[in-house]
């Protein structure tokens, strides 16, 4: 069989591993993981590898990744990739072409997992799509004086716009950012994501390409 987007978003056992993983980062108190960053993940895993060049087979194997990296946290924020890299393969490991599923699994173990190497074009993808995920529309707290005690929902609440873009020419992947900085310092920002820009950096050096960061219109690396 081979794997597509679309039916992976059909398989029932996929969408209870999501449904119960959004239940489970809900009850935490955590920013989303659920389908409204998964959805994100997957877009950009693909027009990531649609816009270096990568082929038809490894976008769809780049979105899949992305829809699937965050399904196992239900099982463990820690181990989350390991988990849900497991759940993946006990899924579709007799069915499907095992080339594809190790490469997917790959991804998805590799997305979370500083000291893993990065070895595949679509691990590189995969890991800039997730970490270059931050936004107002992650947290989900309504309460103004919650969101504000909290850094992680403080930070992404503050991010008013985020666009991720791909100059092959250039050579270059930049995330550009608007930040309300009446909300919060500018420096909170760097305090939780440094490792995961350094994370894109490395990623995006993989993939021969350099990685920038722009905040409210001043390029920051």
């Amino acid at each position: 069989m081979d794997l597509t987007l679309k039916k992976i978003k059909k398989d029932p056992r996929i969408n209870s591993f999501i449904d119960q993983t959004e239940r489970y980062i809900r009850a935490l108190g955590y920013t989303d993981h659920g389908r409204r960053h998964i959805d994100i993940v997957s877009d950009r895993s693909k027009m990531i590898a649609r816009k270096i060049g990568l082929s038809t087979h490894e976008q769809e194997t780049s979105a899949i990744a992305g829809w699937c990296h965050d399904m196992g946290n239900f099982l463990g924020r820690t181990q989350h990739h390991y988990w849900a890299g497991i759940l993946f393969s006990q899924c579709y490991i007799d069915e499907s072409n095992p080339d594809d599923i190790s490469q997917i699994i790959q991804a998805i173990v590799s997305h979370d997992k500083d000291d893993l190497k990065i070895v595949d074009k679509v691990t590189a993808c995969l890991i800039i799509a997730d970490k270059s995920d931050v936004h107002r529309s992650r947290v989900s707290s309504k309460n103004i004086k919650h969101i504000k005690k909290d850094i992680h929902d403080r930070v992404n609440y503050a991010i008013t716009d985020n666009k991720l873009s791909v100059d092959k020419q250039k050579k270059a992947i930049t995330l550009s950012l608007k930040l309300d900085t009446k909300f919060t310092d500018i420096m909170d920002y760097f305090s939780i994501f440094t490792v995961r820009m350094n994370y894109c950096q490395k990623a995006a050096k993989y993939l021969k390409y350099k990685f920038h960061l722009t905040i409210n219109n001043t390029k920051i690396a």
